[in-house]
């Protein structure tokens, strides 16, 4: 088996990731429905096109299993729809556990502020734009990290489909609407989305001009989420932790530098304007 092949049909774990149980038991289901229809692991992976080592390795909770294999492996194996139901069960197992537990406190919140000093927000990349900045990475990401990363930060984005949707802001440097992360066409592709974006109801998203003298946010990126009990949970700029904050004292101080950026930036209709302007010359 190839490393292709691996990636194309499951994804590797993180180290300490706790969905490993859920391949466990969704690798054993796959390997009684396997048995019940006598087929062996080699029989099974040629029908399915994949080496007998991957099987095992699936089978054995080892790898999880991408949503297409366990549509193909239902068919094969004549399950009725009962393995390709597992699919709800290795959604999230599938993502990091960090970003698991942002997508949690996202999914709740009632509000969400942002602001972005190095490159887009993850809510409003595409998925080239994500998938460049990830592959730049270093230390590297593996192509099967970079998989589930991407893939992770696609699936956040169905807060914009919420329903009641969360009121959702954005400050960005205007650095970050010029940088052609990835190539000059993706970032034109990137800008075009960020105006459809910023046309939707329950979005602003505004710019930071690099030209500004007083600026809040040269302590780093900042996100705060707020709560249907008025609960606050902020989350600075830390590269190694990507930590969360409940303290209230701490959480305070935060929506209070979030609040002065928003002051300082251009407003949600200029910002629009210039990114068109910007789309216009790249």
């Amino acid at each position: 088996m190839s490393m292709d092949e691996a990636d194309e049909a499951s994804w590797d774990f993180g180290p300490e990731d706790e969905s490993r149980a859920v391949a466990q038991a969704v690798g054993r289901q796959l390997k009684l429905w396997r048995e019940e229809a006598g087929m062996r692991p080699a029989e099974f992976g040629e029908a399915m096109g994949y080496g007998p080592n991957l099987i095992y390795k699936i089978e054995r909770g080892a790898r999880i299993p991408r949503p297409e294999f366990l549509d193909k492996a239902d068919g094969i194996l004549g399950a009725g729809g009962k393995i390709a139901a597992m699919k709800e069960d290795v959604k999230r197992a599938r993502y990091p556990k960090k970003v698991r537990e942002l997508a949690d406190w996202e999914a709740k919140a009632v509000e969400l502020g942002a602001y972005g000093s190095h490159n887009l927000h993850g809510l409003l990349q595409t998925e080239e734009y994500a998938r460049a900045l990830f592959e730049m990475r270093r230390p590297a990401y593996s192509p099967d990290e970079v998989s589930r990363e991407v893939g992770a930060r696609m699936a956040r984005q169905s807060i914009f489909g919420r329903t009641p949707t969360p009121a959702l802001m954005f400050v960005q440097e205007e650095v970050t609407l010029r940088r052609p992360i990835g190539g000059t066409m993706v970032l034109h592709r990137q800008l075009e989305h960020l105006l459809a974006v910023g046309q939707l109801r329950s979005v602003e998203i505004q710019v930071m001009p690099t030209d500004r003298e007083d600026h809040a946010g040269m302590g780093g990126e900042i996100e705060v989420m707020k709560f249907g009990d008025g609960s606050v949970v902020g989350r600075p700029d830390d590269q190694f932790a990507s930590r969360l904050i409940a303290n209230p004292k701490e959480n305070r101080l935060l929506e209070l530098r979030y609040g002065i950026i928003r002051a300082q930036a251009l407003t949600p209709r200029e910002s629009l304007a210039f990114i068109e302007k910007v789309l216009g010359e790249t």
